[in-house]
């Protein structure tokens, strides 16, 4: 037990440091400037590979945070722990300009242990949502009278924050079959956006125009709450077919945002806009099929309630201005995702037929409105392997390495396209910590 806390611990700081060491933000998409931010894949190392499914798996050596009711199928003997980071390479582009963006940062941390027979406990972190971009636009808005000189304004756009959840769940079985489950979580962190406006006369950064700054921030911080249910179904010897549901309580966060804007011309307004932010309604069913020991097949379908939220927007009446929370800048979203994993053998002497190999693919309706346009639609293929880093006839800890590949595609000509290349990497202990030994 003692390697496996210094090995745990050296995980732990060497994800941490690398996180650090990079951008905190962990996005660089031009659309985490509208709602709260990027929706984050909050899911484990196992079912990452799988296509981020989740809501009808049901493993006893794994945490599953995506459905509670699954802690009540934790192993009775071990101690389960989870650690994963992301790095991201992305390539965006518009119809005349692109560029290349590269991520690093901590994606999860999360631990489950058994409490009594059909119950369950699991804790951890996980991100919500992220904010990070930075960019600027140009337009040639006029020529000056009678010079004709060109006027050129610059508008620079920068944004930084997101929200994180810290969890603890709990997962029983009241009945021989039944499950259900809940995870509790305190949601915090920032949402910062900045607008920078010049204006330039052929090409001199001097101009005798007033530019205009705007700056949005608020420091967010809320409750969360998720339910869970988990039914399995032995269809023979050899097969099981678990069916899941889960269910999350939206609700207005109770947390301020403040505008400010003024010009170059010492100009000066700050508003403040009270509880302009919700979170939503959630609702998702999933099933997943196991054939003996070998192949693990699952489905899920998610839908989030987000066209009741409101946000943020800053409105001109005449010569009042006015800035408050308000509804119609997001719609409702839909998540399919389907997933196997394959192992051709766990008792195997030969290391290549003990490893999980992974597949998996989802496809997410947007959730953002861009100028009261739909937003950008999202598809996602990942692959991945699940490597053993025990003795022989043990899969218990594994080092989990999956591939993803990640394109928000417009709806609308002028949008922003997103392709990602991400590789996910993460850690599984599992440990035999409750073990009792008799001495004859």
């Amino acid at each position: 037990m003692k390697d496996t806390f210094k090995y745990l611990v050296l995980w732990a700081i060497m994800m941490l440091a690398t996180s650090l060491q990079a951008q905190t933000n962990g996005s660089n998409s031009s659309y985490s400037r509208f709602g709260l931010g990027t929706l984050a894949d909050q899911s484990q190392g196992f079912n990452r590979g799988m296509g981020s499914t989740g809501i009808g798996i049901r493993l006893g050596n794994r945490v599953n945070m995506q459905n509670p009711a699954s802690y009540s199928a934790i192993d009775s003997l071990t101690f389960l722990f989870d650690v994963g980071m992301n790095v991201s390479l992305g390539h965006l582009s518009s119809q005349t300009a692109s560029m290349n963006v590269r991520n690093c940062n901590l994606d999860f941390v999360n631990a489950g242990l058994r409490l009594r027979r059909g119950m369950g406990l699991s804790f951890g972190f996980v991100p919500y949502t992220t904010i990070g971009y930075n960019f600027s636009t140009e337009n040639n808005v006029a020529r000056q009278y009678p010079t004709t000189q060109t006027i050129t304004s610059t508008s620079s756009y920068s944004g930084d924050g997101g929200l994180h959840q810290v969890y603890v769940g709990l997962g029983w079985r009241p009945f021989a079959q039944l499950s259900v489950g809940v995870n509790v979580g305190y949601l915090w962190g920032s949402f910062d956006h900045e607008l920078r406006q010049t204006f330039s006369e052929n090409g001199s950064s001097t101009s005798t125009y007033s530019g205009l700054n705007s700056i949005e921030n608020s420091d967010i911080s809320t409750y969360k709450i998720d339910f869970g249910v988990q039914y399995p179904l032995r269809l023979d010897a050899e097969n099981m077919l678990t069916l899941g549901a889960t269910a999350g309580i939206g609700h207005r966060i109770a947390s301020d945002a403040t505008l400010t804007r003024y010009s170059s011309a010492g100009d000066s307004l700050q508003l403040t806009a009270r509880h302009p932010f919700d979170l939503p309604y959630t609702y998702g069913v999933g099933a997943s099929w196991q054939h003996k020991e070998n192949l693990l097949v699952a489905a899920d379908i998610r839908q989030e309630q987000w066209a009741d939220c409101k946000v943020p927007v800053m409105r001109r009446n005449g010569t009042a201005t006015t800035y408050a929370g308000e509804r119609g800048a997001y719609k409702n979203r839909t998540r399919v995702a389907v997933g196997a994993q394959y192992t051709p053998d766990i008792y195997s002497s030969k290391f290549v037929r003990r490893m999980q190999y992974r597949a998996g693919a989802h496809f997410s309706t947007p959730y953002l409105k861009i100028n009261g346009k739909e937003g950008p639609r999202e598809y996602g293929l990942t692959a991945g392997v699940g490597v053993p880093i025990t003795n022989f006839y043990n899969n218990r800890s594994m080092v989990n390495v999956n591939l993803q590949w990640l394109s928000r595609s417009p709806s609308e000509k002028g949008m922003i396209r997103e392709n990602f290349f991400m590789i996910n990497l993460s850690m599984t202990f599992n440990e035999v910590w409750f073990m009792k030994f008799k001495i004859k």
